[in-house]
């Protein structure tokens, strides 16, 4: 018996096997979740192949959320393959590496900040928005997925900005969307070594400082932890929990100088 038995699941934005939002699935499964995943565009097609990697067969379709008609349509579709929503992952984020990466924050045009600012953090309202017709049954869990807000990284540059508007955004919905008995929260994980990482250019520095500071260690292949925190955060295990964000990173967090 799982902790998610019954309960229906959208995981959006899954691309490969070595995301996060894959291990989130898979472990919702092994929960005893049924899952539906998300993927729009050329990679459609990669994540229809990558979801027969799962331990259950899962639905797959097309959501671009930045799209309005796939938005209002997203019920309509989600019908199709569940009767409704117990909980949503957010797994989607974007920033162009050539302009808002590397460590040259004064050269990003509003274009491309703009289009990072509305697919990783507006979309979090957007996509709650398009659910909230189908988490009625006693409200649901949101969970979204961040990179520690809280400071200035080396080379982040505008995708910090971007998950700090997600962070921000995760506490109004938690606000708005609290009296209708749905949560809402973020799981900040460390450095993993998923196909978005490979687009940071020193990502292996924060790798190894993960690895030297975190009092736990830290393995950057292993989405397995973010997962399982991920379902936590889906299940009734924390039924008076929102706004908050869950730190899994080895305590680097929690760590000085």
């Amino acid at each position: 018996m799982g902790i998610l038995d019954g309960k229906r699941i959208l995981v959006a934005g899954v691309t490969t096997d070595a995301s996060i939002g894959f291990a989130a699935a898979r472990v919702a499964q092994e929960q005893g979740a049924t899952v539906v995943i998300s993927n729009f565009g050329r990679a459609l097609r990669i994540t229809e192949r990558i979801a027969g990697r799962l331990p259950q067969p899962a639905p797959v379709i097309e959501l671009d959320v930045t799209d309005p008609e796939h938005l209002e349509r997203l019920p309509q579709v989600l019908g199709e393959h569940v009767d409704g929503l117990d909980g949503v992952v957010h797994s989607i984020a974007y920033g162009n590496p050539e302009t808002l990466l590397g460590g040259d924050f004064l050269r990003g045009p509003w274009e491309d900040v703009s289009q990072a600012v509305q697919v990783s953090a507006y979309s979090l309202m957007s996509l709650s928005k398009a659910c909230l017709p189908l988490l009625k049954d006693g409200g649901g869990s949101i969970v979204g997925l961040t990179f520690d807000a809280g400071v200035a990284w080396p080379a982040y540059d505008w995708m910090g900005v971007a998950k700090a508007g997600l962070e921000s955004c995760s506490r109004y919905l938690a606000r708005d969307l609290g009296p209708q008995g749905v949560r809402v929260n973020l799981v900040s994980a460390g450095p993993l070594r998923t196909l978005a990482a490979k687009a940071i250019p020193g990502f292996e520095s924060l790798e190894t400082s993960w690895r030297d500071r975190a009092p736990l260690g830290w393995d950057e292949t292993d989405t397995e932890p973010t997962a399982r925190a991920v379902v936590g955060l889906l299940s009734d295990f924390f039924p008076a929990t929102t706004g908050e964000i869950v730190h899994v990173d080895g305590g680097f967090h929690a760590m000085g100088l």
